[in-house]
């Protein structure tokens, strides 16, 4: 493994089809390498990772695995022939919906396809209620994923996500403890942002840009949370 890279590193989860497929430390990427590195990722979508590698961050549900690496392979073959990633999602996400299918989620959260799903099912607990009228939501993000938008990662609300109740944040549930202040904060800003008339890719580069110094300035997250209505 590249020495640069050695902190990202957690275990071997096995090698498949040629790669090895490494669980990683999704904290220490998205605060030292790229902010933007989700659940998982390959070599065509982060260079930073090497060609015969996959990498699944350790914060993820284990019995999501399969789902991912059935994913990554996709993407990764798809790219290495030259197709762009937007279009090598696509076709990634079909294969990971149909295991996502296959596992029964699905069914859990519609009666066996005798109902819509209802957001509230994927609630955890209630994290907090703003004084403007928020809530923030830890959510089951497996099943987020398998009903209702597959690339779901980190957090979300009702300004991005139709299936977001109104004035809701949603957190998921496989981000530690020691991360979610930082998502917290991103989602806070992009939506409060947003709602004051701000497009989502503006919204969500500056809250981004934010997310990131925070990480490199843990001090300075209380009183950035305070200015989005965290009391």
């Amino acid at each position: 493994m590249p020495l640069s890279l050695k902190p990202a590193y957690l275990n071997r989860i096995e090698e498949h089809g040629g790669f090895t497929v490494w669980q990683v430390n999704g904290a220490y990427i998205r605060g030292h390498i790229d902010e933007e590195f989700t659940n998982f990722g390959q070599h065509y979508r982060f260079p930073f990772i090497p060609k015969n590698e996959l990498w699944i961050d350790h914060e993820a549900r284990q019995d999501e695995t399969r789902f991912f690496i059935d994913h990554l392979l996709t993407e990764y073959r798809l790219m290495a022939k030259g197709l762009p990633y937007a279009k090598a999602i696509e076709e990634a996400d079909k294969v990971e919906r149909r295991e996502r299918v296959r596992a029964g989620d699905v069914r859990k959260l519609t009666n066996n396809g005798r109902q819509l799903p209802n957001p509230q099912q994927v609630h955890e607990h209630l994290w907090k209620e703003l004084e403007n009228g928020i809530s923030v939501w830890i959510v089951n993000g497996r099943l987020v994923r398998s009903v209702f938008d597959i690339d779901f990662t980190a957090g979300g609300h009702d300004c991005v996500y139709e299936f977001v109740p109104e004035k809701e944040v949603w957190i998921d549930d496989d981000i530690e403890q020691e991360e979610r202040g930082y998502v917290l904060l991103h989602e806070l800003h992009e939506r409060n942002r947003m709602a004051g008339g701000w497009p989502y890719s503006k919204a969500h580069a500056e809250s981004s840009h934010l997310e990131y110094h925070c990480r490199h300035h843990p001090e300075r997250l209380h009183d950035a949370l305070t200015a989005e209505g965290w009391a």
